[in-house]
């Protein structure tokens, strides 16, 4: 097959498929040799994070990966489109017209793949364990809204929330709800380690070098009962320490899959190469990069040092200089393609201008320059991040209005840790959507138990607008909330966008399925992938 480069819409009203994977799907995935993904990270066990792979814990799109084809959750996204569809559960749905009360019920059979059976009660004991554990890396908040969890029968759950929430069959798809055995996860504390005891299309077995997962390999579960296909019998993951090192291993055939981490270099050169047997998919992409502020800080505490940051930003250079066009300069929280999408920061800021920075300090009587250090994780959002890291530094500091310095650190856990405990005053951070909703990239930042564990609030957009838009069925009627709370955040600038990033998969000619690969919230589906022939 011919090298080739297939675009293809992943959201909600461009999700139809227009090209078809290359190969033959006869056969594909039955017996033979493994299909081989290569992820260009870790996923490590630390003392202030033992349990990655415990869903009380784990809130990254890595680890996330790997608990969706292990453990199941009542809904689940559908091959495309956003619209949950039912996994564990045979039907679900709103029992009241305030979307207060949740009932589903469960499909017959459902075993873990320790052989217990999977009843009601794991999916209530699961539910409460994530809000007892309660942990600050993990994603709790999205479930906050839950009043209380019922199990009136070994079939039957029944969620009562606190507040209407249109968006919680979409929280129901996200590891945040996996189902867990009862008999084996502690309710009231981590499941340390590496091993997952979950009734999904796949069992786990991990290889670990060092408190990090070095292999992974996902062996079809024969017991799987669920409304996805598995395509394939076996994917191993194998982790590595940079995009480069992955590629390096997809051009000599060791991996298959690629996904995740690519430079824009790379993009280029797979787009380019003269490799026959490596093709590279581009998809629209939700993962969004922006810098988030401790307000409490005295360095930027006064919202005008953050409002002639916004002034200054660059966006158009860094997705050009630093991303080649591998994404799209983003001027509100909320990326485009979601309802709701407005640009707030460009209707309020205009282009850069360094003059109506230097005027927006004069009048707060802010002394310039502006010293403050601006901290980066290094190794988890790819290997273009610390010349993103620089050119923002230059931006800034070019301006004589800033002096800013910049400082990496090595470890995610780390710097997730450091970060929720207020040690940085200015930070860059990345966003996968847990759901595709435009609720999704407001809610988890604002309030008493943001993700980030930031100082700052805002009691309109925390007790009108957030609850206003989760009454609305109809996502579209809640594009009004949302537009306000945007222009909200543009005018405080507790979070500073940068830019929407598209997504990549690059694949061995003869892989199929690769197509997809990624659903509408840019997680890995591996059970789509097969091996077919090659043309």
């Amino acid at each position: 097959m011919n090298r080739k480069t297939l675009v293809l819409p992943a959201l909600a009203g461009l999700l139809a498929p227009v090209l078809a994977a290359c190969g033959s799907t006869d056969g594909a995935g039955d017996g033979g040799d493994p299909i081989v993904v290569g992820v260009a990270t870790h996923i490590e066990a630390t003392k202030a994070a033992p349990a990655p792979l415990d869903p009380s814990q784990a809130y990254d799109v890595d680890a996330w990966n790997v608990m969706r084809s292990t453990l199941q959750t009542l809904m689940r996204l559908p091959r495309s489109g956003t619209a949950p569809v039912p996994e564990a559960a045979e039907s679900c749905g709103f029992r009241d017209t305030q979307n207060e009360q949740y009932r589903c019920t469960l499909r017959s059979g459902l075993k873990f793949s320790n052989g217990h059976a999977l009843t009601a009660q794991d999916v209530k004991f699961s539910i409460d364990r994530m809000r007892t554990i309660n942990n600050t890396n993990g994603p709790v908040s999205l479930l906050n809204d839950i009043d209380k969890v019922e199990a009136p029968s070994d079939t039957e759950v029944v969620f009562h929330l606190s507040k209407p929430d249109a968006t919680f069959p979409q929280k129901l798809t996200t590891p945040a709800a996996a189902i867990v055995d009862s008999e084996v996860y502690p309710k009231d504390r981590l499941h340390s380690g590496f091993d997952v005891v979950g009734s999904g299309p796949y069992t786990l077995k991990v290889e670990r070098k060092n408190n990090r997962i070095a292999k992974a390999v996902f062996t079809k579960n024969p017991d799987y009962k669920g409304g996805v296909k598995v395509q394939n019998d076996k994917v191993e993951m194998r982790f590595f320490d940079d995009s480069a090192s992955t590629e390096k291993a997809l051009r000599k055939g060791d991996i298959d899959v690629m996904n995740r981490g690519l430079s824009p270099d790379q993009v280029r050169g797979l787009e380019n190469a003269r490799d026959k047997h490596i093709a590279l998919q581009e998809m629209p992409g939700q993962e969004i990069r922006y810098l988030a502020f401790n307000t409490k800080d005295p360095a930027v505490s006064d919202k005008a040092v953050r409002q002639a940051m916004a002034q200054i930003v660059n966006r158009s250079d860094l997705v050009r200089n630093v991303y080649s066009y591998t994404g799209d300069p983003l001027f509100s929280m909320v990326p485009t393609g979601l309802s709701g999408h407005i640009n707030s920061f460009f209707n309020k800021y205009g282009n850069p201008s360094a003059a109506a920075a230097r005027k927006t300090l004069r009048q707060a009587n802010i002394t310039t320059p502006v010293k403050f250090t601006l901290t980066y994780t290094t190794n988890h959002y790819g290997s273009s991040t610390v010349k993103e890291i620089r050119t923002l530094q230059r931006q800034l500091n070019s301006t004589k209005l800033f002096d800013v310095s910049i400082k990496g650190i090595d470890s995610w856990q780390q710097f997730r840790t450091d970060a929720l405990d207020g040690k940085y005053t200015v930070y860059n951070m990345g966003w996968f959507p847990d759901i595709p909703d435009a609720d999704n990239y407001i809610a988890p930042f604002i309030g008493k138990q943001n993700w980030l564990g930031s100082p700052y609030r805002n009691s309109k957009v925390e007790s009108q607008l957030i609850p206003a838009s989760r009454q609305q069925t109809d996502r579209n009627a809640a594009g009004t909330a949302f537009k306000q709370a945007q222009d909200i955040i543009a005018e405080d600038v507790p979070l500073l966008p940068l830019w929407q990033g598209k997504q990549y998969v690059a694949a061995r000619d003869d892989i199929t399925g690769i197509q997809w690969a990624l659903n509408s919230a840019s997680g890995l589906q591996i059970w789509e992938l097969s091996r077919g022939v090659a043309d």
